[in-house]
């Protein structure tokens, strides 16, 4: 989907209103495609003392594999995003986290909104907050409760356990 803001970049009163479903199929994260229902765009782009601010809000299910426990979860996410739109940076030094900057005044939605979820998105993707993960000698998840496993001894205590085991 293409926006186009030439009219409000000649300070037009108009407001362009998004209100869409972007399928995202290429959508990529780590291995694994995980936007399968795709991302609701809701928001709108206007111009306000002749400055054009785009304001969106995108709601989308992520589902994920956990990097800890490998278990497959569900998550629902919502970014808000406010930027504002230029043609081109006066200056060198502007934040780009502030700014969109658009060629020939059109703005790919689809493109944009990839780029914004693969920022928001984080680098290790956890099944919750307190996930343990799986055990590292027998393979059992460990949110699912203790394995039977014993403790790896360090192996500068080793002769002195013997000497508890001899007694």
């Amino acid at each position: 989907m293409q926006l186009d803001f030439t009219n409000l970049f000649n300070f037009d009163n108009e407001v362009i209103n998004i209100d869409c479903t972007l399928p995202l199929k290429d959508f990529e994260y780590s291995t694994y495609k995980p936007l399968k229902n795709g991302a609701v765009v809701k928001g709108k782009a206007f111009c306000k003392a002749d400055i054009v601010y785009l304001e969106l809000n995108v709601c989308f299910d992520f589902f994920g594999i956990c990097d800890r426990c490998a278990e497959e979860f569900k998550r629902e996410y919502s970014i808000d995003i406010n930027k504002i739109v230029v043609e081109k940076l006066e200056n060198e030094d502007d934040d780009f986290d502030d700014f969109v900057v658009v060629d020939n005044c059109k703005l790919d939605l689809e493109d944009f909104v990839y780029q914004e979820i693969q920022l928001f998105l984080p680098s290790k993707m956890l099944c919750k907050n307190d996930c343990k993960g799986i055990c590292q000698k027998c393979g059992k998840n460990l949110n699912d409760g203790p394995c039977d496993c014993k403790k790896d001894v360090d192996p500068r205590m080793a002769a002195l356990l013997q000497l508890l085991d001899e007694q």
